[in-house]
């Protein structure tokens, strides 16, 4: 009994030394990027999550060549907030994950939310195909058959772990859209908020608006990329096809200290 007691409390001390060390590199790390002195290091894992043949092909197809327009997109939106660095970030495609990530839904409580948080972390540490330098943020891409009747499960980018988990459809028709949540996510493990009510999808005026001093204000016909959708009409909310209808707004700037290069 004192055995087993013993080596149980020598595994939650080696796991809170683990969850230490990670947390501080995290930290030093978000620092490092919120300097905007280097390109930011991206890796993205892709990973079957329905098991299927048409949806293992796509991954077996993809290159890091098709996430271009989400490095193309943070120069462009760098260079408008007069941020002097050039590339922004570099993306780099890891061979494919045989395992599952840990999920949790979107009405989970604050709890279960943590818990899961930490969780990802660990799992992340755990399951690594990537053998190059040390990434500074890792992007998880779960992808699924559109031939498959479902709706996606929310996509979530960690912060506090660098890590995003990414939703999407494995077709060549959804390239633009997934592009757009992975960009989404990412920005989230920069230190973006949402910018839209979690209840209707409704970007949030003005802060989620592309062009909120538009007059007539709609339609809208750009997205800012931390609301999500593009605003219409009155109830006629959406997603862009493509990045090159998203733009970065002064709050988000703000926020992942993008501002700093307009002083």
């Amino acid at each position: 009994m004192l055995r087993s007691f013993r080596f149980r409390t020598l595994r939650i001390i080696l796991l809170l030394i683990i969850l230490f060390v990670v947390a501080m590199n995290t930290w030093l790390t978000s620092v490092r990027i919120h300097s905007w002195n280097r390109p930011v290091w991206v890796v993205l894992y892709p990973i079957n999550a329905d098991g299927r043949r048409d949806t293992q092909a796509y991954i077996n197809a993809l290159s890091a060549e098709h996430f271009d327009e989400i490095k193309l997109f943070l120069q462009r939106e760098a260079d408008r907030y007069q941020v002097n660095l050039t590339p922004v970030a570099e993306f780099y495609l890891a061979p494919a994950l045989l395992v599952q990530p840990p999920e949790v839904e979107l009405d989970a409580s604050l709890f279960e939310r943590v818990f899961w948080s930490l969780h990802m972390r660990w799992w992340s540490w755990r399951n690594d195909s990537w053998s190059g330098p040390e990434p500074d943020v890792r992007i998880y891409l779960r992808y699924f058959s559109p031939q498959e009747s479902q709706q996606l499960s929310h996509s979530l980018g960690l912060q506090k772990g660098m890590i995003g988990l990414v939703n999407g459809f494995a077709s060549v028709d959804y390239m633009g859209t997934n592009n757009f949540v992975i960009a989404h996510e990412l920005m989230h493990t920069f230190g973006a908020s949402d910018k839209y009510s979690l209840d209707t999808n409704e970007p949030l005026y003005p802060e989620g608006y592309a062009d909120p001093d538009q007059q007539p204000l709609l339609p809208q016909t750009r997205a800012e990329v931390m609301a999500g959708r593009v605003k219409v009409s009155p109830g006629w909310l959406v997603m862009p096809q493509s990045l090159n209808d998203v733009v970065v707004g002064p709050l988000t700037a703000n926020e992942i200290d993008w501002h700093k290069s307009l002083h």
